[in-house]
């Protein structure tokens, strides 16, 4: 399924948090949205990852989002690296998205710049025609 804009999300909670109103808005305008969440969230002090995926599936549900997945990423280990960019290259090249959101490129939490690299790396290298996935 072809998205127009697809959010790319260290934590489940962080592209509500970040810009749940400019996903609302463009849903309301018709656009297909969807949010990958990169980790589960385990590593946080508030809930359960059990919780964080439920809240994150109630939110997809109220947004009207037309996908949400979870990479899965083992939440602050991950890396910007060949591994894991190519398992998100996959998910890039399935939605083929027009925009792209991702976290902040500076922020205190760690995962958040990574994430954005990770994003803006794999958002690169997927239209690569040479990398295979």
């Amino acid at each position: 399924m072809k998205l127009d804009i697809l959010v790319i999300a260290a934590h489940p909670d962080d592209a509500e948090l970040g810009c749940s109103g400019t996903i609302a808005a463009h849903i309301a305008k018709g656009y297909k949205v969807g949010i990958v969440d990169l980790t589960a969230g385990e590593m946080g002090t508030r809930g359960t990852p059990e919780l964080r995926i439920e809240e994150a599936n109630k939110a997809a549900e109220i947004l009207g989002l037309s996908a949400r997945e979870n990479m899965g990423f083992k939440d602050i280990f991950f890396q910007d690296n060949q591994e894991h960019q190519l398992e998100l290259i996959k998910i890039i090249r399935k939605y083929q998205p027009d925009i792209v959101l991702a976290n902040a490129v500076t922020d205190r939490h760690p995962d958040h710049g990574k994430g954005s690299d990770l994003a803006t790396n794999s958002c690169f290298m997927s239209g690569l025609r040479r990398i295979e996935t």
